[in-house]
């Protein structure tokens, strides 16, 4: 292995050795870097992501060990052809997850707007916590925030906002903030002395609401699972019950968690009765709308949150339904002053108050549990300038019919398939699929509960070992595993979807 150099050397190929500076430099690195977009172009963003193309070339980790060089050591590598050759070989085996045919999480495609703003953004590599340090990304954070606030129905678009690393940190804001102002005095005294503080989220709402609960040393039991019905919405009734039950305890009840587009059957809580209840017993009313937030910029599915305008606060997540680039997520609050309230520490070697510009307006990195922070808000701001409300609520629609197109799909297909739920509000389609071995069954006999619930891991497996597609699957409380098609990418069109069913049922076939 030659040693690492910082003799710089022009070149026009990738035997130049590799250098220790921190630098880009023209006749070191230009060729390098040109090869490495040539390679992001064609394997992630154009030729790797076609149809005809595997979403996926699966290995177990032994034989993902072998095929790549994990191990990092004291010396570097020769040159930047072996770094090329590492880079093709990590596009060649990761999932394509902007193919048309992984639909298996709530995030997919690959929108080359906000895929622009990406790279511009990881290349200025800023960290937005003051003006003076990142004033344009201030600005866009400022202007998206007020947008976003007036779109859910917020008064004059008034409150505040926050940049999140996901959906779960956002909901754990929610979490902050309504503690806080229910017991202000836990900023300095933290939760000893006052009755226990519990939380209220439905038994469908994501995870993150427990995890969170736990994180900010509230405690998992103190995180009410409310009942839900049939299609996954929580009962209003039943949140009743538990809070009156938890005032009989002698405990606090502080924070409403509903959902709106639950992570397996895409239910959006009934938000009107869940707001009286929240303002009768003075507790603080939080919208989890990691995913299905997008549908607000469509006039035609905006009324699946009724009722979003009397959230104290909201989660939306525009890398889920909207396709920005991971990680997009926002947390957005009604009261102006609670965030900065909440978290602010003054910290005077960044956060001074003589600068020469409004320094309490512009500098928002105080009203953050982070410090350092990447500019997530171009790739977002750069796609709404492409596209405006119009492009987003074009890209809405079309997915939305592409899910009732799957639905008719299934029911056109009933011996083969079956549904969940019989109509989505969401663009999540569960299903099982049911092989020709077993369609002569009792659908509620316990031999074909313990042999459907085998069915789809089989499938999956296939699915994966060819690369033909992904879709993901799960049970949900007592129902045996059936698989969640996920429609997110405007890419997609209905001979997409005939053959996502055409392939299941090829790969279940002989089961």
């Amino acid at each position: 292995m030659s040693p690492v150099t910082n003799t710089i050397t022009p070149s026009t190929s990738l035997e130049a050795p590799t250098s220790y500076i921190t630098a880009p430099d023209r006749d070191t690195h230009e060729f390098f870097l040109r090869k490495i977009f040539e390679l992001i172009l064609r394997e992630n963003i154009f030729d790797g992501i076609q149809r005809e193309e595997k979403v996926c070339k699966f290995k177990l980790p032994k034989d993902l060990k072998e095929t790549l060089d994990f191990e990092v050591g004291q010396s570097p590598v020769n040159n930047h052809q072996e770094l090329v050759d590492l880079m093709e070989k990590i596009c060649s085996l990761s999932v394509k997850t902007g193919h048309p045919y992984f639909v298996n999480q709530l995030f997919s495609g690959l929108d080359p707007y906000g895929l622009a703003g990406e790279f511009v953004a990881s290349s200025l590599n800023s960290s937005v916590y003051t003006y003076e340090v990142s004033p344009i990304f201030t600005m866009m954070e400022l202007e998206i925030f007020e947008k976003m606030r007036n779109i859910i129905g917020f008064p004059a678009g008034r409150g505040d906002g926050v940049m999140c690393p996901g959906g779960s940190i956002a909901n754990g804001y929610a979490i902050s903030v309504a503690r806080y102002k229910k017991r202000p005095s836990i900023k300095a005294k933290g939760l000893s002395g006052g009755k226990t503080l519990v939380m209220f989220t439905s038994e469908d709402a994501h995870y993150s609401s427990q995890k969170l609960a736990s994180f900010e040393g509230l405690g998992m039991d103190n995180c009410i699972g409310v009942k839900v019905d049939s299609r996954g919405k929580m009962i209003p009734e039943e949140l009743e019950k538990q809070i009156e039950k938890c005032i009989a305890e002698d405990k606090e009840p502080f924070l409403v968690v509903a959902t709106s587009g639950s992570t397996v059957l895409g239910a959006f809580d009934p938000l009107e009765p869940i707001a009286e209840i929240c303002s009768k017993y003075k507790m603080w009313f939080h919208v989890d709308a990691a995913w299905g937030g997008g549908a607000l910029m469509s006039q035609k599915h905006k009324n699946l949150m009724k009722g979003i305008d009397r959230a104290d606060s909201v989660t939306w997540n525009p890398h889920k339904l909207l396709c920005a680039p991971q990680q997009c997520s926002v947390f957005l609050c009604k009261d102006d002053n609670v965030l900065t309230d909440c978290h602010a520490t003054h910290a005077t070697y960044l956060f001074q108050k003589d600068k020469f510009y409004d320094s309490d307006r512009y500098d928002t990195g105080d009203k953050y549990i982070q410090c350092g922070r990447r500019a997530d808000i171009l790739k977002f701001w750069f796609m709404w300038k492409a596209k405006g409300i119009q492009g987003f609520e074009q890209h809405i629609d079309h997915i939305f019919r592409l899910k009732e197109f799957a639905v008719k799909q299934i029911k056109n297909r009933e011996s083969a398939f079956q549904l969940v739920l019989p109509e989505p509000e969401c663009t999540n389609v569960s299903f099982w699929y049911v092989p020709r071995s077993m369609r002569h069954l009792d659908t509620e006999s316990i031999e074909f509960r313990d042999g459907i619930h085998k069915i789809a891991p089989k499938i999956k497996e296939r699915m994966m070992k060819t690369g033909s597609m992904m879709v993901t699957y799960q049970p949900l409380r007592n129902t045996p595993n059936f698989f969640r098609i996920v429609f997110q990418s405007s890419v997609l069109t209905e001979q997409d979807i005939i053959y996502f069913f055409d392939k299941i049922e090829e790969l279940g076939e002989d089961l």
